[in-house]
């Protein structure tokens, strides 16, 4: 099963057998991370549009310095760097999830709210943030999941959920960008959270990169229905 060994097969079917267990073992692929995070300052919110029950006047979390390891295959100065912010956020679930804005175009009209795939964290990710947001024009927001990179947790599909209205909520505070001026892009398994986010808030557009119509059908992709114990529908 896709060159998996007996060992691995065991620890993703035996350990636990439950299903949401086994559903986020063969979803998600956490590598090992290729940033810390050192806390540096802390910031005030942004005004937030009236429909959201979000006091501007909170406290945010501080800033945090980004230092990448050798296997984010950073290819830029440390002056490129600087355009990149970290800081942390927390999810109705608990979680600490680490957040990246990359300023890419000042006072750009658009913000692409990123979830990344399965394999990669921010450090990553970062890289190639910065080529697409100056290609296309716009600045990126993205976080890492549950159990990602410096974020707490495990990866499961109710955190990853969870996981994206919480980067929503920060981009919104502590940005004060527009609901309407955000664009959610999901790629692979990203796709699942950024549909979910947007049968809920309203945003700009949303745009689907290698999207799966659900955790059965990527092994089955002839299947016609949706089962009662299927994820990610």
């Amino acid at each position: 099963m896709y060159g998996l060994s007996w060992r691995r097969l065991f620890s993703i079917f035996c350990c636990p057998p439950r299903l949401n267990c086994i559903i986020a073992k063969l979803a998600f692929h956490p590598p090992e991370p290729t940033y810390t995070l050192r806390e540096i300052e802390a910031a005030p919110a942004q005004d937030l549009a009236q429909d959201e029950q979000v006091d501007p006047t909170i406290c945010l979390p501080p800033v945090c310095n980004l230092q990448l390891s050798e296997g984010a295959n950073w290819p830029h100065s440390q002056q490129k760097l600087d355009a990149v912010e970290m800081f942390r956020c927390t999810t109705k679930r608990g979680n600490s999830l680490a957040c990246m804005y990359v300023r890419c175009v000042p006072g750009s009209r658009y913000t692409l709210l990123y979830s990344h795939d399965c394999a990669v964290d921010l450090g990553k990710m970062c890289r190639r943030y910065l080529a697409l947001g100056s290609k296309i024009k716009c600045n990126i927001f993205s976080y890492d999941y549950s159990g990602y990179g410096v974020s707490s947790g495990k990866p499961s599909e109710k955190n990853a959920y969870a996981d994206i209205e919480a980067a929503w909520l920060a981009l919104r505070t502590r940005y004060g960008v527009p609901a309407e001026n955000i664009i959610l892009y999901g790629e692979s398994i990203g796709t699942a959270p950024a549909v979910d986010l947007a049968t809920r808030y309203k945003c700009a557009a949303v745009i689907l990169h290698g999207a799966l119509m659900s955790g059965v059908r990527m092994g089955y992709p002839n299947a016609r229905r949706a089962y009662c114990w299927d994820a990610f529908t």
